[in-house]
């Protein structure tokens, strides 16, 4: 029997001002493949983006038992250097998932005028984990918090787990 493949055009770039953090757990759950896997992912999910007329802006941070600011919002004005810094992150491994840590601290230190988050724009948050917490109440709490945060500030927040990544690569 014959297969139909129908080759599916990347949708268009996102062409309205937008700051955008990633939150990757690199925690050792995840594995080094899978992180690569979410470098290629991150990758190509920013060549989408119109990062280089300014209109988006991109923000990265990576959490296992800590959180770690990579990139912040102002750091790179171009794709080319963006996914440059994207490949060159490397897998550490940590021993916990410290999901609402990452969570706390993207809503406190991430988006704010400091770290380059605009106010006339809108913020979205992907967080990409294999999803085991290592505080599950915390995280709730801190979820809620998103949330309200969401609701009050305009946010649209995505959580992708790392078990979908190599599914919505873009072919």
């Amino acid at each position: 029997m014959d297969s139909l493949f129908v080759a599916a055009s990347p949708p268009p770039p996102v062409n309205y001002p937008t700051d955008v953090v990633f939150v990757v757990d690199e925690s050792g759950s995840v594995g080094g493949e899978n992180f690569a896997s979410m470098k290629s992912f991150l990758s190509q999910v920013v060549s989408r983006l119109d990062v280089d007329s300014g209109s988006t802006r991109v923000g990265l941070v990576t959490f296992a038992a800590n959180v770690t600011t990579v990139i912040n919002l102002t750091d790179h004005s171009s794709l080319e250097t963006l996914q440059s810094a994207i490949w060159s992150l490397n897998y550490t491994g940590g021993s916990t998932t410290n999901t609402a840590g990452a969570l706390d601290y993207v809503r406190t230190r991430m988006l704010t005028e400091a770290t380059g988050d605009r106010d006339n724009v809108h913020n979205i948050v992907v967080v990409i984990t294999d999803g085991r917490s290592n505080n599950f109440n915390a995280t709730v709490v801190c979820t809620q918090f998103v949330a309200l945060y969401i609701i009050e500030t305009d946010i649209c927040a995505l959580i992708i787990p790392v078990s979908r990544v190599m599914s919505l690569l873009i072919l």
